[in-house]
């Protein structure tokens, strides 16, 4: 954490600092209730440059899916070999007073060629990283996503399943809206009703797990949605620790109280200084990658992607690096990588199995050696030259059915089955 303005200092102005910033959350709560909202954002905007100063901050927020494991162990692997279940880049800008929740798959293809994992999903760096002494999880999962979007990680904030429970029930609980019902017995053990609901700290984990629902209908059934429910349920907690009313006395008590339930880079005068520049900023989430982006790859050669330049056949995220830099430019961003091949459309030869509409919409995405060979066989599945994994996963995605089957083959162009 290089930028100045968490240069902090001891003794006397420390504590003058602290009590500007209590003083600026409390006029906030006047603020709050006595004008308009675009007096408030006004106001927030001047806080929250009194407490961060008047460049963006990046604070990468990770949740650890270990179980068994204790609150005051944010780091522990326990025995489901923690990994990065949520990944999480919170960008604070001072000028606009808002949170962009910069939401990233937890399956991201991403190289990874330290390492002999063959299944190099972003979210394994957390585990591997753990597993050394001192452990580094999150500094290499802070690295990795730093290098993916283009935009530095100032700090890394880390909780468990139960460290996340016992800051919920801290706040007194959440009032959540549950849309359609969820019933999801096995994995995160949830049983919910459609309505708004107040929910404890196991219930609330529960409700933010989901990603397959057997309800029988379209709501919390992948990841991106289980994406938009942490953003969801992480900015209901942030408000009820911030409330205008109460944040000056509430979020001192409310850090010292998880102090050593969460693994961060932040001293505990860096997070109330986070804590107060939030209150009452509105939350925005940034989605990563989309449906079209979730493809079943097979076992495959790809050269860098880890030390044995091979992957076992998974589901994974396969995102595109340009996308994301198009996407995160007006926060900074100036490049985007996953440390593997890209490829340009125009260059990509393609036999497609598909409807007329289909071959149209590649020409559209810049495909232009695109060749049609047949109707649509239902089948799904591109198969590419085991060459070029990167033209396979290009075709994958403009499929955009998602759950694509993606696999080298004996071929010279890559044949596309609609």
């Amino acid at each position: 954490m290089s930028r100045s303005l968490f240069h902090g200092r001891a003794g006397r102005r420390r504590r003058v600092a602290a009590i500007i910033i209590a003083c600026f959350a409390v006029v906030s709560a006047v603020v709050a209730s006595a004008f308009s909202p675009a007096g408030r954002q006004l106001f927030g905007s001047v806080a929250t440059r009194v407490a961060l100063g008047d460049r963006p901050i990046n604070v990468l927020f990770i949740a650890n899916n270990a179980r068994d494991v204790k609150a005051n162990d944010p780091l522990g692997l326990g025995s489901a070999a923690g990994q990065a279940d949520a990944i999480v880049l919170v960008h604070f800008d001072p000028a606009l007073h808002a949170l962009y929740a910069i939401t990233i798959p937890r399956d991201t293809l991403v190289a990874q060629p330290r390492w002999r994992n063959p299944v190099p999903k972003i979210k394994t760096l957390f585990f591997m990283g753990n597993q050394e002494k001192p452990k580094v999880g999150p500094q290499l999962l802070a690295k990795a996503v730093a290098d993916l979007t283009g935009l530095p990680v100032d700090g890394y904030i880390v909780a468990n399943f139960a460290s996340f429970k016992t800051a919920v029930d801290l706040v007194g609980g959440l009032t959540v809206e549950v849309k359609k019902r969820i019933y999801d017995p096995h994995d995160a053990r949830a049983d919910f009703r459609p309505g708004i609901q107040h929910m404890d700290g196991t219930q609330a984990l529960a409700f933010v797990r989901v990603r397959q629902n057997h309800a029988g209908n379209d709501y919390r059934i992948d990841d991106f949605q289980r994406m938009q429910a942490e953003v969801q349920v992480l900015g209901l907690l942030r408000d009820r620790v911030l409330d205008p009313k109460n944040a000056a006395l509430v979020l001192p008590r409310f850090i010292s109280s998880l102090k050593g339930d969460i693994a961060t880079n932040f001293s505990q005068e860096q997070l109330v200084r986070l804590g107060i520049a939030s209150s009452g900023a509105p939350v925005y989430q940034v989605p990563l990658g989309t449906i079209a982006d979730a493809m079943s790859l097979g076992a495959a050669p790809i050269a860098g992607v880890n030390a044995e330049g091979r992957i076992l056949g998974a589901t994974y995220d396969v995102l595109d690096p340009d996308q994301i830099q198009a996407r995160l430019a007006k926060f900074g961003s100036r490049s985007a990588s996953t440390g593997l091949e890209k490829s340009l459309p125009a260059a990509i030869p393609v036999k497609l199995y598909g409807s007329a509409h289909m071959t149209l919409h590649f020409q559209h995405l810049g495909f232009s050696l695109v060749r049609r060979a047949g109707e649509a066989t239902g089948a799904n599945r591109v198969t590419y030259p085991a060459r070029h994994p990167s033209w396979g996963w290009q075709i994958a995605r403009a499929l955009g059915t998602g759950s694509v089957d993606v696999e080298p083959g004996d071929v010279d162009v890559v044949v596309a089955r609609e």
